[in-house]
């Protein structure tokens, strides 16, 4: 990969990185996802999850799906997504179905990873499409967004359980 792939891969990257910080300032775990065709963003997406009652409405699902609008087309051929969090195995399946080019994501997903942690969809020789997977870019900023979140929700958490228990007394 050239020096001028890895600059705009950082570029792109922060872009999801704000939208990321979108889905968190809505209540939502901070992910987001560009995709990018021939240097141009043709798809947003944060997650919305929460908000909309809807499983499927991941970042990377969202952008996918702005993408195939403005290609008209459900092949996204020739194009990369970013993400702020490795995809779990619907997103990772809808991005082969797709025909994403190429993956760029920025903190692993020990628990539920589909790009190579804990799963492998993208590069699976059994599926008819395999990705070009980059990943750990802008890897300690996305790392921390998610493990803020985590904190401020537990802390959270940890006071309303108080709460309760002192209006129960």
């Amino acid at each position: 990969m050239s020096v001028v792939d890895v600059s705009l891969d950082h570029e792109f990257m922060s872009k999801a990185i704000e939208l990321a910080m979108r889905a968190q300032d809505e209540g939502e775990i901070p992910v987001g996802a560009i995709v990018v065709y021939q240097g141009k963003i043709i798809g947003r997406g944060w997650n919305r999850s929460i908000q909309c009652h809807d499983a499927t409405h991941h970042a990377e699902i969202m952008a996918l799906r702005e993408a195939g609008q403005y290609l008209q087309n459900y092949r996204l051929l020739d194009t990369t997504l970013y993400v702020t969090l490795e995809p779990c195995p619907m997103c990772a399946g809808a991005m082969v179905h797709a025909r994403v080019s190429r993956l760029v994501y920025g903190a692993s997903d020990l628990k539920t990873g589909a790009a190579g942690s804990v799963y492998n969809l993208v590069s699976t020789p059994q599926l008819n499409h395999q990705l070009e997977v980059v990943g750990g870019v802008e890897q300690e900023h996305c790392s921390m967004l998610l493990s803020e979140f985590f904190r401020r929700r537990r802390q959270t958490i940890k006071q309303a359980k108080k709460l309760r228990r002192s209006q129960q007394s």
